[in-house]
């Protein structure tokens, strides 16, 4: 870089781990990789926590909840970017936005940058832009609604969450987990178990197609109370469960990925919708819910098929299509991988590099004397 390296610190509310935890620990590993300087602030049971002391970063704790925890936080927060001189602050949920970026006003941190995550409607401006400096978005459809806002355009900027493009497993170990065999036709999905995956419409759709053929089975990876519970008593309603397996959260999820034949996510409200790349780029057809910026991720008809949100016919029709169809199943899975794998759109230094382009541009913005 001819630039000096910036000193980044990022903070996040949530203490589960999922997508949005997920995009920050890649972010953070990836710009340090480019050599830039990075801390984190979480609440002290946070899941990240771990994740990102496991790697070597500095990870500050404060509980966030509550009003009293909120005006403790605001100053304790200053006196922590005042002592790092960090150049960045980068916020990524509403519960730390309001109390790191009044703490980042006050320390004089020269960006505050929030970073939206959900596909949710917004309600408020204010952790958007009262408080932040700029904002960045996981798809151009969660930017298109802060443009509808009245954000303005120069200030908001899409950087799509990566994905760790690490080289296709020779192997699975999914069918001899699960004791299948290789003439088994799997239909996999990975995703936190919350009600906005559409987990029960997965089940309601596939639901007959698993009784219609034996060798037909569904894996589900994730896991999250109670929707998994309701997970499992929906599975014993219809009838299903001796060709569903839920296989709770885990770390391997290439792995797993290797040993299905067909992806599936009837989710609701999705921003981005990464775990398709994921799949994608494991060389699996796609099947996806056209909501949020999921046809961002996927191209209808290219890489996977789009569904109407709640179709569950439609759903049933796009997976047995895609059984009964294995050239076309295959024909879309080198399509999605060639996508992945060569355009480089969702890797982790195209990410790096977005990142810090923005950065950089907003800081000659903002403090030119120092920056530009």
């Amino acid at each position: 870089m001819s630039a000096r390296p910036l000193r980044i610190v990022h903070s996040e509310a949530a203490t589960s781990f999922g997508g949005q935890e997920n995009r920050i620990f890649k972010e953070m590993v990836a710009m340090r990789e480019q050599g830039h300087y990075l801390e984190a602030i979480c609440q002290p049971d946070a899941q990240l926590v771990t994740r990102l002391r496991e790697v070597g970063f500095v990870v500050h704790t404060l509980a966030m909840d509550g009003v009293v925890n909120i005006a403790r936080g605001i100053f304790t927060i200053k006196r922590i970017l005042q002592q790092g001189k960090f150049d960045v602050l980068n916020t990524h949920s509403r519960q730390d936005t309001i109390i790191t970026a009044p703490a980042g006003r006050l320390a004089g941190t020269p960006l505050i940058v929030r970073t939206r995550h959900l596909s949710s409607k917004i309600n408020s401006l204010l952790s958007y832009t009262w408080f932040p400096h700029r904002i960045t978005t996981v798809s151009e459809f969660v930017r298109r609604q802060l443009l509808a806002k009245g954000v303005p355009p120069s200030h908001i900027e899409t950087i799509y969450s990566p994905i760790l493009l690490a080289p296709m497993p020779t192997s699975s170990t999914l069918r001899d987990e699960l004791g299948l065999k290789d003439s088994d036709i799997v239909v996999g999905c990975v995703a936190v178990m919350r009600p906005k995956k559409g987990h029960d419409i997965l089940l309601d759709a596939i639901a007959p197609l698993l009784k219609s053929r034996s060798n037909l089975h569904l894996v589900l990876v994730g896991a999250g109370s109670p929707t998994y519970e309701r997970v499992v008593q929906r599975v014993a309603e219809l009838g299903i469960a001796s060709q569903t397996h839920l296989m709770g959260a885990r770390r391997d999820v290439p792995n797993l990925l290797a040993g299905m034949d067909l992806f599936c996510l009837a989710t609701q409200e999705e921003a981005s919708g990464t775990v398709f790349v994921e799949a994608a780029a494991q060389e699996l057809a796609v099947i996806g819910t056209n909501v949020g910026g999921v046809a961002e991720m996927l191209v209808d008809g290219v890489t996977g098929i789009l569904v109407a949100k709640d179709d569950v016919i439609g759903f049933r029709q796009a997976i047995d299509r895609l059984i009964v169809d294995p050239e076309l199943r295959c024909k879309l899975g080198r399509a999605g991988y060639a996508r992945v794998r060569t355009e480089s759109i969702f890797d982790t230094h195209t990410l790096s590099q977005n990142t810090e382009r923005v950065y950089r541009r907003w800081l000659a913005e903002l403090a030119p004397r120092v920056y530009a």
